[in-house]
């Protein structure tokens, strides 16, 4: 009987490498059925963490970039976000900092676990493995594999984006004295269905995935590109200084490119349709980009960038140091 324990050893990886794979595997951690699942739920965790620190700020921007147009007609000076936050507490009570804010569970279950997991699966495609496993990607290929990823996750997730948005406006109109519209998550899905089928699930669709495809790029393509970046500049290793500085970039740039798109979906999804559920303000994104910079001028596109950067950077540094710290209990390698 052959009881070399080298090859013994050999025959015993053989077996465990028989775990089913998924295409692409031409990287250094092959793709597997297991590895998959476990970056969606550690997504879907590391961005309900981050989430439940920074969603006053998101509504706030939302909230900015919607009193844009009240302002436009009344000549008043929206306020900045701090203003913002203060106001909604004052007037509406605590709670609203939060509206909204089950949908956003909801949405991170669908977008935030899908555009990173669907990045991973497409940047394989591109990434090259040199003869000492050192694994390189264009920065060209890294932008575009967000952007599709973020296109897609977003397309999936578009009802809850609008239900989000129209939950943290809610209160600002009963402020208005108009008549309430939303409830809850529940409350909100069927109102939208009922003012125009099926359809106006995905009302604002063209500004949203834009929107969705330059955060992706953004963020999850800026982070990895960033920790190749600062690796090899620095010769950090891939532990909490080089993850932070990562994340912080990809905060700012996610900020910066998404923010114009984000002006106009804000608009697109909170305006006011009719019986028929015909859009009463703007005809679709176009029409409401070329009003909303005709009447208001360029830079209203970045009303709500501070909260926005505000949001998207601390964000960005909690999203990835928890998804990265799941990755490293359960024994996989950085992302």
């Amino acid at each position: 009987m052959d009881k070399d324990p080298q090859k013994h050893s050999i025959l015993k990886s053989n077996k465990m490498d028989r775990r089913p794979q998924l295409p692409p595997v031409n990287v250094a951690e092959p793709l597997t059925v297991r590895s998959v699942l476990q970056l969606y739920f550690n997504t879907f965790l590391g961005a309900n963490f981050a989430e439940s620190f920074v969603f006053p700020l998101d509504v706030a921007k939302t909230r900015m970039q919607v009193e844009g147009e009240e302002a436009k007609k009344t000549g008043a000076k929206v306020p900045n976000a701090l203003a913002t936050l203060k106001s909604m507490v004052k007037n509406e009570g605590p709670k609203t900092l939060y509206a909204g804010f089950s949908a956003m569970v909801a949405r991170n279950l669908i977008f935030n676990s899908m555009r990173v997991v669907l990045y991973d699966v497409f940047r394989r495609q591109f990434i090259r493995v040199d003869e000492n496993k050192k694994e390189t990607l264009s920065v060209s290929s890294a932008l575009m594999c967000g952007f599709v990823a973020g296109c897609i996750a977003q397309a999936l997730a578009n009802p809850f984006d609008i239900v989000k948005v129209r939950m943290q406006t809610e209160g600002r109109r009963r402020q208005l004295g108009h008549k309430p519209r939303v409830s809850n998550m529940f409350n909100a899905f069927t109102g939208i269905y009922r003012e125009g089928g099926l359809p106006s699930m995905w009302r604002g669709i063209t500004p949203s995935c834009l929107r969705a495809c330059l955060m992706t790029a953004g963020d999850v393509g800026t982070y990895d590109l960033s920790k190749r970046f600062f690796k090899n500049l620095l010769e950090l290793d891939d532990g909490l200084r080089l993850r932070f500085l990562s994340s912080m970039c990809a905060g700012l740039a996610a900020s910066v490119l998404s923010n114009p798109a984000d002006v106009i979906k804000s608009r697109v999804m909170n305006q006011q349709t009719d019986a028929a559920g015909k859009n009463l303000t703007y005809k679709n994104s176009m029409d409401c980009l070329v009003k909303t910079v005709r009447e208001e001028g360029i830079l209203t596109l970045y009303k709500g960038l501070l909260p926005c950067w505000f949001r998207l950077g601390p964000f960005s540094i909690l999203f990835w140091l928890s998804v990265e710290f799941l990755r490293d209990l359960e024994g996989q390698t950085g992302f």
